[in-house]
């Protein structure tokens, strides 16, 4: 029978890097359920960085952006010999058993099983600067869209607020949450910028009982980096060192 697994053989370039873009799966209804703040909610971030760290302990990646319910994963080599099934169904069903775990332990009980979908995007170094400021933009209109619609909505409700912010430019967004006094340019950084997860050099002392002297030596740790900053050529060249 396995002619019919028609798709197995599918597989990414060995030699490019990858990047695994995993998306909540009906989030917006799993938040409601479990009654998290809107627009942002610290215990939701705090169980996506819980499963961004558990991928990065798993898979050592060299970096993990995440914001709302998007996790990107960027891979320096490609596992399972690059078969797609492969990366799809691993990667996606180890976020959503994570998330799960994570919520549990945190005193959460999703009423349904919660799942993550994932694309496998082969990419080459020199464009994955780019890749990640344009997810990095996504971030901050979402941010603007959810301060904005999240905002109108306690005033008129939900289907009165989504006719008046309909074609709607971020100039007009700004000023109708300036008038509310929401300056969105002094949210925290995390919800306009969203968060990373990447390891870091750290210098760390020993002791050399032979020697019977004081060592340091330095390791890398990993970081949640709550205070990202815009992503740049440079950022990037520092993670690949």
């Amino acid at each position: 029978m396995r002619e019919h697994e028609v798709y197995s053989k599918l597989r990414a370039p060995p030699s490019s890097r990858m990047i695994l873009r995993l998306d909540g799966r009906g989030f917006h209804r799993l938040t409601e359920s479990l009654d998290f703040d809107r627009p942002y909610d610290e215990a939701f971030r705090d169980l996506m960085i819980r499963t961004c760290l558990d991928l990065m302990e798993e898979f050592s990646p060299s970096l993990i952006y995440t914001f709302s319910d998007e996790i990107n994963v960027l891979l320096d080599s490609v596992p399972f010999a690059g078969r797609v099934e492969k990366l799809d169904s691993v990667f996606s069903g180890f976020a959503s058993s994570s998330f799960t775990r994570g919520a549990l332990e945190a005193g959460f009980s999703p009423v349904k099983p919660v799942s993550f979908d994932c694309r496998v995007i082969p990419i080459s170094s020199d464009i994955v600067p780019e890749y990640f400021r344009s997810r990095q933009d996504e971030s901050w209109r979402n941010c603007l869209n959810s301060y904005a619609y999240w905002t109108l909505r306690r005033e008129v409700g939900a289907r009165r607020a989504a006719e008046r912010l309909r074609g709607l430019k971020s100039d007009s967004l700004h000023d109708l949450l300036f008038e509310r006094g929401v300056n969105i340019s002094r949210v925290p950084v995390w919800q306009r910028r969203g968060v990373g997860v990447y390891r870091v050099p750290h210098r760390v002392r020993g002791y050399n009982p032979l020697r019977d002297e004081e060592v340091s030596a330095v390791r890398m740790r990993v970081k949640v980096d709550l205070e990202l900053p815009l992503f740049t050529d440079e950022f990037f060249e520092g993670l690949m060192r």
